[in-house]
């Protein structure tokens, strides 16, 4: 399946783009999407770095199986107070 892919502040800055289309397998996790997203954008965040996911406006875990349609958007890090 393909899902649109939503980035935000600095992953849509380092993409160069708003909206990623990413194709995985029927039945892929939350993990199997970011795991394609790195892979087609290697500068989006250090392995090291935990890259934060909502699905249909909730944030969701790793395991997650996302569905055709889903609304999928990808959260950097923030930092400030």
């Amino acid at each position: 399946m393909e899902l649109n892919v939503r980035l935000f502040a600095l992953y849509r800055e380092r993409a160069g783009k708003n909206i990623v289309t990413v194709a995985v397998a029927d039945g892929a996790t939350v993990s199997d999407l970011t795991d394609e997203v790195r892979r087609q954008i290697p500068n989006l965040a250090p392995p090291e770095v935990k890259i934060v996911v909502a699905v249909n406006t909730d944030y969701a875990d790793s395991e997650v199986v996302l569905q055709p349609g889903d609304d999928v958007c990808l959260i950097p890090p923030v930092s400030g107070g």
